[in-house]
């Protein structure tokens, strides 16, 4: 009896709050006169501009969207890829005789001229040798002055026949023989000449210098793993970029009419690309990523490149002129491939398809069903069906709204200082 009392309470709670819910969403939804919009809902043209926006008038409210107009002009056609930049020429300094490493004549990161002085190696022990080398042609060359005074007095008195043929031979062969070591000794001058130079290390290209790699006091060796410095040639420059071997014919036919234009940039820089002229390209294509190697060189007066640096590069094959040109963000993808939403007089839009051509700096190329001077939908193309009517706003306008949504105070900083200017 207990439990009926129970089940019978809990069914009692249960109706009584589906009523209370029912009840709420009724009074919730229910609708109001007229005339009562301005007390319930604040001004009657807000309430009723919110009433219209949940029924049935969303389709006839006119669609907020910025536009672009379809503009006529030159656009090159152009192969872009991403390249790293290279050194024009690199040299590994390296010691080519041993000894100790008494000076280095320039400072880390330091630009050099071709010819200037680099390093200093203990010269001492070659200037010896340069002077044993001396001592022991000057020997020399008095005993063959000497042997040679023999073989011409030894010539006379053979016509005498004072002395044998036989002796006159051997005092002529040891004056030859003196003569070739004389040869052998100023050989040997040149080459503790030559090892004297090697202590003095000069620059043999205009460039700048690394990482100073062996301090100085160290000893150096002759062919030794770890070069003194590496130094690379900065100007020129050298681009090396990848493109599909799909453009190998195009690169080759126009470059065979003239040199190809390329334009280098990288993210963070905002001016000019540096321009240059493609230089090379490979004698093969690479088999595992179906690319072909390509280097272009810039002129690079004023460093803006540096070699390692991932640069974007663009290849400049010809110009098409008078191409029609809109924004690429206005390309839309539909069921029957890409289309644009065309802004009509009445202020309404027409659906239609469009073939694109290449799509560089933030503008598509249409090659057909687009005219210059046609206004096409570039934002707020998700609202739209063909049909529908548009409400073209201000690209400035919403720009300074976005900036304000998401800077609160900017908009009062703005009106407070249009106030201070009045």
């Amino acid at each position: 009896m207990r439990r009926s009392y129970w089940i019978g309470a809990l069914v009692v709670v249960v109706a009584g709050f589906a009523g209370f819910q029912q009840y709420y969403s009724w009074s919730i939804n229910k609708p109001q006169d007229k005339s009562d919009g301005g007390t319930a809902g604040g001004p009657a043209g807000p309430a009723g501009v919110r009433g219209q926006s949940r029924g049935g008038g969303r389709s006839r409210e006119a669609v907020p969207v910025l536009v672009a107009t379809a503009q006529q002009k030159a656009i090159p056609i152009q192969i872009r890829a991403v390249g790293n930049g290279e050194p024009f020429a690199t040299v590994s300094v390296k010691s080519q005789v041993t000894g100790v490493l008494m000076q280095a004549h320039f400072k880390e990161g330091q630009n050099v001229k071709k010819g200037q002085m680099l390093f200093t190696i203990d010269p001492r022990p070659f200037e010896a040798a340069v002077k044993q080398a001396d001592a022991n042609l000057a020997r020399d060359v008095a005993q063959l002055q000497n042997a040679r005074e023999q073989a011409r007095r030894y010539a006379e008195l053979l016509k005498k026949q004072y002395v044998s043929q036989e002796q006159y031979d051997q005092i002529r062969t040891n004056a030859d023989a003196l003569e070739a070591v004389v040869d052998a000794d100023k050989a040997a001058v040149e080459n503790a000449k030559v090892q004297l130079s090697y202590c003095y290390i000069y620059s043999p290209i205009d460039g700048q210098v690394g990482s100073l790699l062996v301090n100085e006091g160290n000893l150096v060796r002759v062919n030794d793993g770890t070069p003194l410095v590496v130094i690379n040639q900065l100007s020129p420059i050298n681009v090396t970029f990848s493109v599909p071997e799909q453009h190998l014919a195009d690169i080759k036919r126009h470059m065979a009419a003239g040199t190809l234009k390329v334009d280098a940039r990288f993210p963070s820089d905002e001016g000019r690309p540096e321009q240059g002229n493609l230089a090379f390209i490979d004698n093969a294509v690479d088999r595992t990523t179906g690319t072909i190697k390509l280097k272009a060189e810039f002129k690079n007066t004023t460093r803006r490149l540096w070699p390692g640096q991932f640069i974007n590069v663009a290849v400049t094959l010809s110009t098409q002129a008078d191409a029609v040109v809109v924004p690429s963000e206005a390309i839309q993808v539909g069921p029957d491939g890409q289309q644009v939403f065309i802004v009509k007089e009445d202020k309404r839009v027409e659906v239609r398809p469009v073939t694109v051509g290449q799509t560089q700096e933030g503008e598509a190329v249409i090659i057909k069903g687009l005219v210059a001077g046609e206004m096409v939908v570039r934002e707020g193309q998700f609202l739209l069906a063909p049909g529908s009517q548009v409400d073209i706003k201000d690209a400035n306008k919403t720009a300074e709204t976005k900036e304000g949504s998401k800077d609160p105070g900017a908009r009062g900083k703005r009106k407070a200082q249009e106030r201070d200017a009045s």
